[in-house]
């Protein structure tokens, strides 16, 4: 059972995670919609995604290191507030030029948000691997709702109202934050499995390898994923136009992720990690392949499946972090780790868009299942060296 203090840090670090995926997966199910409002084309939409990604991943590397001194609450506050004003900036942006500012900026202060509350559940949760899941669960739940918001706003009345949505959310967050989260938390291990005394570096890295690789096909997915449903998948929903149709089929493929976090962060507390994380790596191939040679209703298929393995990996994958690094270096090896994940796979939007563009948005899977085949090698060292 959590304690009384492990589910307010929960329920909070949750909602906050729901709001980071949900926010951030607004772009990519409006794609077309910016593209006429713009007037850009497809790889244009790709490098601004980009740029916003970038800074989710790079924003988490000071923030890991700013984390020792102030600490997970003031951190939180700090995005949400942050991404608060950002999202201002992209509801009011009169031309792509201003909102790709205005999303390098939420990128920027979401990015805080990892490292500041995956180390206080380390630290604070007893069941750090269900912690893990439960916390994944919230982002999942985000992802999904997302491209569903921003397609149902974009359609019925304007694709702004997502963002601003966004606003009144971070607001409350940041209020409950203020009011509910204690202000201090220490920087030694208060609960559950002891750290180890010095990080282990050589699994840490061959770890980060892996994560960045798998943010990589996160990205790709994630960013392109919309915009091929709706290309493909209209007639399925009876939907009135593509955009509808891509963000329902994104969100059902992202809620299959939140019965994919829960599992992975209870085997991940019964089982051995990196064989779970090898097995996880293996099933991604198959799966992204079926979108370059299957149908549109097989590829909606394995999407759903591949929400459900991709996001087993989360809670796996941030229990290892825990594992590897000691309590001081905590927050800077989250802060490495989504900068990895976030910053080096937001290539894959500028790199996806201009597959895109040349060969079809289906090649975009076929280029992240090359991907993947790189992160089963890494894995299967990982494993060996760690045994």
């Amino acid at each position: 059972m959590f304690s009384r203090e492990s589910k307010t840090i929960l329920l909070l670090t949750g909602a906050s995670h729901f709001s980071v995926h949900a926010s951030m997966l607004i772009f990519p199910a409006i794609m077309t919609t910016l593209q006429g409002e713009f007037n850009v084309g497809l790889d244009t939409l790709g490098w601004m995604y980009m740029l916003s990604s970038f800074m989710f991943g790079l924003g988490a590397i000071p923030a890991g290191f700013v984390e020792r001194k102030v600490g997970g609450r003031r951190l939180l506050l700090t995005f949400q507030l942050g991404a608060a004003l950002s999202a201002g900036i992209i509801v009011l942006a009169p031309n792509g030029t201003v909102m790709t500012v205005g999303m390098m900026l939420m990128g920027l202060s979401t990015s805080i948000h990892h490292p500041a509350a995956l180390t206080i559940i380390s630290r604070r949760v007893r069941q750090t691997s269900r912690g893990m899941g439960y916390h994944g669960i919230a982002g999942s739940l985000g992802l999904a709702s997302g491209p569903l918001l921003a397609a149902w706003f974009a359609t019925a009345l304007d694709w702004r109202f997502a963002y601003g949505t966004m606003i009144l959310l971070w607001i409350l967050l940041a209020t409950a934050t203020a009011m509910l989260i204690p202000q201090h938390h220490g920087m030694e291990d208060a609960v559950g499995a002891p750290a180890p005394p010095a990080t282990r570096r050589k699994p840490l890295f061959a770890y980060y390898i892996v994560a960045a690789l798998i943010g990589l096909t996160f990205t790709g997915f994630t960013t392109y994923m919309p915009i091929y449903f709706s290309e493909n998948l209209g007639r399925l929903f009876s939907a009135p136009n593509g955009v509808i149709a891509g963000g329902l089929a994104t969100t059902m493929v992202l809620v299959a992720g939140m019965p994919g976090q829960y599992i992975g962060g209870k085997w991940g507390d019964r089982y051995s990690k990196t064989p779970l994380l090898i097995i996880i790596c293996i099933i991604h191939i198959p799966l992204l392949l079926l979108f370059r040679g299957g149908s549109g209703e097989i590829a909606l298929v394995s999407g759903i499946v591949l929400g459900f393995v991709h996001f087993m990996y989360q809670p796996i994958g941030n229990a290892m972090i825990a594992e590897y690094t000691s309590s001081a270096s905590r927050g800077i090896g989250y802060g490495l780790s989504f900068f990895l994940s976030f910053g080096v796979g937001s290539l894959a939007s500028g790199i996806g868009g201009v597959v895109a563009v040349n060969y079809g948005v289906a090649a975009v899977f076929h280029f992240i299942a090359l991907v993947m085949v790189a992160a089963v090698l890494v894995s299967l060292y990982l494993h060996r060296i760690t045994q």
